[in-house]
Parts: C-alpha cells; structure tokens; sequence
C-alpha cells in the first residue's frame, strides 16, 4: 500500500468509514509505522475541532472570498467518488472543505458545544464631565445699557476660574471683568477692548481671581473709567 493510501485511509479511519478488515490491516499498520501514527494524530484533531463547530456555521454555504477555494475542493470531492478510494478521498475532502469554509469565514470556534458565547461589549459613548461642585452659573441683562452677561465661575483651591460671554457693549470700551466679594472688595479677572466683530456677536472671555469661592458675590463688566455696563449675583 503506497503513502498516499495511507493518508487517505487514515482520514476514512478518523472518520469511521473502514470496513472491519481495512480497518484492521491499517491497526496493523499503525503499531509499526510512526509517522502514520504523528498524521493520525493530527487527523483526530482536526476531527476534534469540527466536532466543536456548531452545524448551524455550515447552513449558508462558504463566504464569497472562500468560494473558489471550496469549489475546487468539492469538484475533487467529487472527481474522486469514481475512483476505488473514492468513498474515503470524499469524506476526507469535504472535511477539508469544511476547515476551509469556518477558516476563511471568521475562524474555527474552539470550545465545548455546551459553553455559552462571551458577552457582546458594547461601547459607550464618552460622558461629558461634569462640572466641580460649587460650580455656579448666572445670567444678566442692563435695563438700561441693553449689556447681557453670561458667566461661569468654578471654585478653584482659595480662588476662582471665570468663563464669561458678554454681549451689547459698544466697540472701542475699555473694558473689565470684575468679580465682587460679600465685603465688597473687587478682584479684576480680565480686561479686553471690545472689537467691531465683539460689538456686533459679543466677546467670550476666560479669567481668574483671587477670591476664595465662597465669598464670591457677584460679577460686573465695567470700562475703565468706572461705568458699569452690566452685573450680575451668583
């Protein structure tokens, strides 16, 4: 019996189609020959992980990329039914096949048939920050110079940060943001010149003041000379 033989036996041996005296020659065989046995071996692992793949991987046929591969196997599959080893290169061949068509088609699922799939991980979408407690927010409009504040102070360690959008004040004002203790001392947390561009769509602003957060009161926008355009409590 020649090495080709062997292999295709050893395929129909895994697979349980020998009959009883094939079945004992190719025993026989296998006490004396070890690198029939190291094939074998290999053979009854691969039988092993089809065991584990789920019959429902199999119902849709192959994927497309894995097509030409899987058609050539079959026409041999199929060329080889006439031959006088025809029924073992078949059953190897579609086990072949079978390898080729979970490979390609995502990968062979190692595990026992009764373990349950991992969980799906979802990704969540980034949660926006929130703000450090004691943050306030507050919003003003002038009566009288039609100026609107909108301002944000957060507490920082004995000072604070101001984030600040002021509207309505004409271009080429001087101006402050002035944040007003409950004592009444003032802090400058910035100055800027309003522009054409910040008198027509307001001006935004950032600063800082040297006032604990607590004893913050209010926050004012004036020019230099001391007008108030607008203030509002916090």
């Amino acid at each position: 019996m020649s090495s080709q033989d062997h292999k295709v036996d050893l395929g129909a041996y895994v697979l349980g189609v020998l009959d009883e005296p094939e079945h004992s020659a190719l025993d026989e065989h296998l006490t004396s020959c070890g690198h029939c046995r190291g094939e074998l071996e290999d053979l009854e692992q691969m039988r092993a992980v089809l065991d584990e793949v789920p019959p429902e991987l199999f119902l849709d046929g192959p994927p497309d990329d894995a097509d030409l591969l899987l058609q050539r196997t079959l026409r041999q599959v199929r060329s080889e039914k006439s031959r006088a080893y025809g029924i073992r290169h078949a059953v190897v061949g579609a086990a072949a096949a079978l390898v080729a068509a979970v490979a390609l088609g995502g990968g062979v699922l190692i595990g026992r048939a009764g373990d349950s799939a991992p969980p799906l991980v979802v990704a969540q979408p980034p949660i926006a920050s929130m703000p450090p407690a004691g943050t306030k927010a507050a919003t003003a409009v002038d009566s009288a110079s039609g100026a609107r504040l909108t301002v944000t102070v957060t507490p920082a360690a004995g000072w604070v940060r101001l984030n600040a959008a002021v509207n309505g004040i004409p271009a080429g004002e001087r101006c402050r943001l002035v944040v007003v203790g409950k004592d009444g001392s003032r802090e400058i947390a910035g100055s800027w010149l309003v522009s054409e561009k910040g008198a027509n769509e307001g001006s935004a602003l950032d600063g800082s003041a040297l006032m604990a957060p607590d004893d913050v009161a209010a926050v004012e926008v004036e020019n230099f000379e001391g007008t108030r355009f607008v203030s509002t409590a916090v």
